[in-house]
């Protein structure tokens, strides 16, 4: 991937994001914002823009790990909420999927019982922010955004998205600028919801490939052809991104509903 491609300017970025937080957070009336940090690269850079425009007294990091959480991903977000100087609580999740996947009856599928983990953090998060006039800062990126691999009313249910403007190759880039471990800029992206989960098994191509398709499809409104000719990456791998964005428009929707009668002509 050319670097050309998808560069942007970290340190503007970073302001108009602050601003932004900023903005939205006193338009609220709320005391600040509650983060799920899962010390992956997304909700880390999330965490440290949030802490930058707010302070660490107004972040509240969500720390919601399953039996599934490398222990290494948690000692990563403990360590960045410890050098942030900010609030955290941590809420083991497993306990609580347990007891609502007993209590509808076991499912075979994996999908099921890996959205319902997505949405019980979402449920976790919502309580926190609730409980403590808090906004729940969307950890999601635009490549996330585009291809769907989110969970609606999961980790896709959120009160705003400060990267979601950010492929996940320039998130990487924000996350080296705000002085992140390398370890967390670069870890492979996982929603770790079974084991060894990674999400780049589940996606066409590697992101730096991806992005750039997406950069060609929807910033230039290329053709899938020239999307494939101009990233350099092979036409089925442009049609399965094409395909999987079609699939996913409901997840970037608001629910579909009739109009009053009156109102129809």
């Amino acid at each position: 991937m050319a670097k050309s491609t998808l560069s942007m300017d970290v340190r503007v970025e970073e302001q108009r994001i602050t601003s932004f937080i900023r903005r939205l957070v006193a338009a609220s009336r709320t005391a600040g914002v509650v983060v799920g940090l899962s010390g992956g690269v997304d909700s880390s850079v999330v965490g440290a823009l949030c802490v930058r425009a707010l302070g660490s007294g107004r972040v509240l990091c969500a720390l919601l790990p399953s039996r599934h959480t490398p222990q290494e991903d948690t000692d990563d977000a403990i360590r960045m909420v410890t050098e942030w100087g900010a609030k955290s609580v941590t809420v083991n999740i497993s306990p609580i999927v347990d007891n609502l996947t007993s209590a509808i009856g076991e499912v075979k599928e994996r999908l099921p019982g890996a959205n319902v983990q997505a949405r019980v953090r979402m449920t976790v998060l919502y309580y926190l922010a609730n409980s403590r006039n808090l906004l729940v800062a969307g950890t999601g990126d635009r490549s996330e955004e585009l291809l769907g691999f989110f969970t609606k009313y999961g980790d896709g249910g959120v009160d705003f998205l400060p990267i979601a403007h950010l492929f996940k190759t320039q998130v990487r880039a924000m996350a080296e600028h705000l002085g992140l471990p390398a370890s967390v800029a670069r870890k492979p992206a996982s929603p770790q919801l079974w084991p060894g989960h990674t999400a780049e098994e589940e996606l066409p191509a590697g992101y730096e490939k991806l992005d750039t398709v997406l950069h060609f499809i929807f910033d230039d409104q290329a053709p899938p052809r020239i999307a494939s000719k101009r990233a350099r990456v092979e036409l089925p791998v442009v049609e399965r991104v094409m395909d999987m964005y079609s699939r996913s428009a409901h997840k970037r929707a608001q629910p579909p509903a009739l109009r009053p009668r009156n109102s129809e002509k």
